[in-house]
């Protein structure tokens, strides 16, 4: 039996025989006692402290030279994209083009699925089939990218499911769980519902119940992405509001306006508040009045039923002209945070006056397109459209004069127009300046008209910058000149499209292009006396504007009483 040894103690060290080591050769091994710098006290040793800090936060390995000025793109978290009504109109023209793009451009992990979710029986395979079908149609970039397509078509599945089947749910979220395993989405959703407005109701009621807006810890995050218009009136926004709050919250809810993802629309903010030229002047004291148009030259797209139960006043009025509007007249923010940006808007909605009956009758504009020419074809008047009613009353224009009751803008209106089969397609916000004091060249043969700043949305999207200048000569001659900004010209880049921009940003948790509950509400409380008004009054002189006009004579009448006109486009 060998002989039992004795562990070492504590403080001592044991020579290779099992003896304790001399004390001077435990002396000699042992490490000499660090000393403490002395605390930073000068900016040179605080600097130099600092420095020495970051070092040890971020290792060397973890430093690449050759990643320096290199755009650092965003990628969401492995997620799966949810599609309700994935075999509507709106999911095969944008939503389905829109995930193809961020894919075909590396903007999704490797670890996504999208589960197309609607009635039809479709198998995945035959559901793909569809989906490229349509990203031949209308797909951004073509021809498609094959290997793109490949990759991502694998990752598409198809659950056939009745809205009001509780069964189908529960299968819903058992293939959601499944697909968790097998493709590492760990559990992240974003759950798209591009169905009719009537139908979010029971969705969110059906989510609710088994279980699918839950976010555990370590679960994964669940994002919910709803379309406009949001309700159809105040009243109806408000009870939307209460049945999604009962499941998700507002901080899960993402209300989707695609004008607000279009790149010159975001670039507005930068412009007011990245050059320090325009911000002093963007208020009633250089301002003489705002126009934002928002005109398409076709008409309801074989969608009579639908447009005869929102027209432009819930169409377009409720949501794009008042969110451009409220982009334009916004406080700076104190960031450019979700909430800090849109409490600046919700301010300016809540500055707006809210019309009575007699500002409606005398300040703003209905329409409905009857037959004409537009670019050169004919076209039918709205009521000789597809599932619309031969003596509709439903609007397809509108216009107004509206004013904001803040220190900022008070006395400066805002003229907004929307309207179909208009002679062309085209999202202008226009800022026309007040006229100079004195005009000291009114005998010159071109006396200058009022500085213009044009932001154009779309299709051209860019700024104009009108103001005079001397045409060259020995006389005095003054003309108005443009200096004009393109997007397609001055940047040699993609840009994406809105969808692109807005469901990138709903995977990633961003919310500052999306609209929050009191938004919707404050918008709905300004559009609702207008539709009750024009209830109570009687049967509109329909059709009032031929398709390819710029819309009834009293959309003119409206800027000319105060002495204005529209920008000509």
């Amino acid at each position: 039996m060998s002989p039992t040894r004795t562990p070492a103690q504590p403080g001592s060290t044991e020579s290779p025989a099992g003896s304790p080591a001399p004390a001077r050769a435990l002396a000699t091994r042992s490490p000499a006692p660090a000393r403490t710098p002395p605390p930073a006290r000068t900016a040179r040793q605080l600097r130099e402290a600092a420095t020495a800090a970051r070092r040890r936060q971020r290792p060397e390995a973890e430093i690449n030279p050759l990643r320096q000025g290199l755009r650092q793109e965003r990628v969401p978290d492995p997620c799966a994209v949810v599609l309700f009504g994935a075999t509507g109109d709106l999911a095969h023209r944008k939503v389905i083009p829109a995930i193809y793009q961020l894919w075909r451009t590396n903007l999704l992990p490797s670890e996504f699925s999208v589960v197309a979710v609607a009635r039809r029986p479709y198998t995945d395979e035959s559901f793909a089939a569809e989906v490229r079908a349509s990203l031949d149609k209308y797909s951004r970039v073509l021809p498609i990218d094959e290997d793109a397509w490949s990759e991502l078509a694998k990752r598409i599945v198809y659950q056939q499911l009745d809205f009001g089947d509780d069964a189908g749910f529960d299968r819903l979220s058992a293939r959601l769980d499944q697909l968790d395993t097998e493709r590492g989405t760990g559990g992240n959703r974003l759950f798209y519902l591009a169905t009719q407005p009537s139908q979010v109701t029971e969705i969110i009621r059906q989510m609710g119940r088994v279980g699918l807006d839950h976010e555990v810890r370590g679960g994964g995050w669940r994002h919910v992405v709803v379309e406009k218009p949001f309700g159809r009136d105040y009243e109806s926004a408000r009870a939307l509001n209460h049945e999604v709050s009962k499941v998700f919250r507002e901080s899960q809810v993402y209300r989707i306006d695609h004008y607000l993802g279009k790149e010159t629309v975001r670039n507005l903010m930068v412009f007011r508040f990245g050059n320090g030229i325009f911000e002093p002047v963007w208020n009633r004291s250089y301002v003489d009045h705002v126009q934002i148009t928002v005109a398409e030259s076709i008409g309801v797209e074989g969608r009579g039923s639908f447009y005869e139960e929102t027209g432009a006043s819930r169409d377009i009025l409720q949501n794009h002209l008042l969110q451009l509007m409220t982009l334009v007249a916004m406080e700076p923010p104190s960031s450019f945070q979700a909430d800090a940006l849109r409490d600046q808007k919700l301010a300016v909605l809540r500055a707006i006056a809210t019309p009575d009956a007699d500002d409606v009758k005398h300040n703003i504009v209905r329409g409905q397109y009857g037959p004409g020419w537009v670019q050169g074809e004919p076209a039918p008047g709205y009521r000789q459209e597809e599932e619309v009613d031969p003596e509709s009353e439903t609007e397809t224009f509108v216009a107004g004069k509206f004013t904001i009751d803040d220190w900022r803008w008070s006395g400066v209106p805002f003229y907004l127009r929307a309207g179909k089969r208009l002679p062309k397609r085209a999202t202008e916000i226009a800022i026309q300046f007040r006229e100079v004091p004195l005009r000291l060249f009114r005998d010159s043969p071109g006396d200058p008209a009022p500085n213009v700043l044009a932001m154009r949305i779309q299709p051209d999207e860019g700024i104009m910058l009108r103001f005079a200048a001397k045409v060259p000569g020995l006389g005095l001659d003054v003309r108005t000149v443009n200096m004009d900004f393109a997007y397609e010209t001055s940047f040699a880049v993609d840009s994406p499209d809105a969808y692109e921009t807005l469901i990138l940003d709903a995977l990633l948790g961003d919310a500052s292009l999306f609209t929050r509950a009191d938004e919707v509400e404050a918008a709905w409380s300004i559009v609702t006396p207008v539709i009750n008004t024009w209830a109570e009054m009687p049967a509109p002189h329909f059709p009032n504007y031929s398709a390819g006009s710029w819309g009834p004579e009293a959309a003119d009448d409206l800027l000319e009483r105060d002495g204005r006109r529209w920008r000509r486009i």
